[in-house]
């Protein structure tokens, strides 16, 4: 580009290419059906906390070194059949990522907030899995990803094995003229995105590191590890 202001051409360029490239492989480029749908879940959960002063209530099948783990009655119960006798964390994630196949890939989807930090240590577990299971590998933060590959997360192909990371927001801020906070928002796009994956029949698994992000990441990076040993 010659100038700043080139970007408005490649903005124009890119934009064309888009509606070319949805109308050669038959698809509609403006449309995204599947976030539509985690839009609509996540609006169930929060007018639920407007209507109770809490989201639905949530149990994890396991809790160990201060993360949670949960999943729908499907995934759940895939896992526990996987895992067998190994029930701890490294097992039930072992069962999870062995669900990969050769043409798979591996997305992990974290709800916490993005700086460096947080970055880096997503990218470290991404990389262990790429590594050892030889498969393509993406980390995306929420709820920012949703209008973009969150579309082909719930709407493509049945490649992709999710584990969903979250945690508790140490500090949060009231949402202008609503009950819910910044952070009860967060929670029910995450729960939201994780809900429709499952309708969807995806091999997902929602990680809750809890308010010690970096403890919680250290002990998720561990078990990760050793999952793939």
């Amino acid at each position: 580009m010659a100038d700043i202001y080139d970007l408005g051409q490649e903005f124009f360029r890119w934009e064309i290419a888009t509606a070319v490239a949805g109308s050669v492989i038959g698809i509609n480029p403006f449309n995204q059906p599947d976030v539509e749908a985690s839009k609509i879940a996540t609006r169930n959960l929060t007018a639920e906390y407007e209507k109770t002063g809490s989201l639905p209530p949530e149990k994890p099948f396991l809790e160990s070194k201060g993360i949670k783990l949960f999943t729908d009655e499907k995934n759940a119960a895939e896992l526990a059949k996987s895992a067998g006798n190994d029930k701890s964390l490294a097992g039930y994630l072992r069962a999870h990522l062995n669900r990969m196949h050769a043409a798979d890939y591996f997305a992990l989807l974290g709800y916490v907030q993005m700086n460096g930090v947080n970055e880096q240590q997503m990218q470290a577990i991404r990389k262990l899995v790429r590594d050892r299971k030889r498969v393509a590998t993406c980390v995306g933060f929420g709820p920012r990803f949703l209008h973009s590959t969150g579309q082909a997360y719930k709407g493509g192909p049945n490649s992709g094995v999710f584990l969903q990371v979250t945690c508790d927001d140490p500090q949060d801020v009231l949402v202008p003229g609503q009950k819910y906070t910044f952070g009860v928002v967060k929670a029910a796009q995450a729960r939201g995105d994780f809900q429709v994956l499952a309708e969807r029949g995806r091999r997902a698994l929602r990680v809750h590191l809890g308010a010690d992000l970096k403890s919680g990441f250290a002990a998720l990076h561990a078990a990760v590890n050793q999952a793939l040993d």
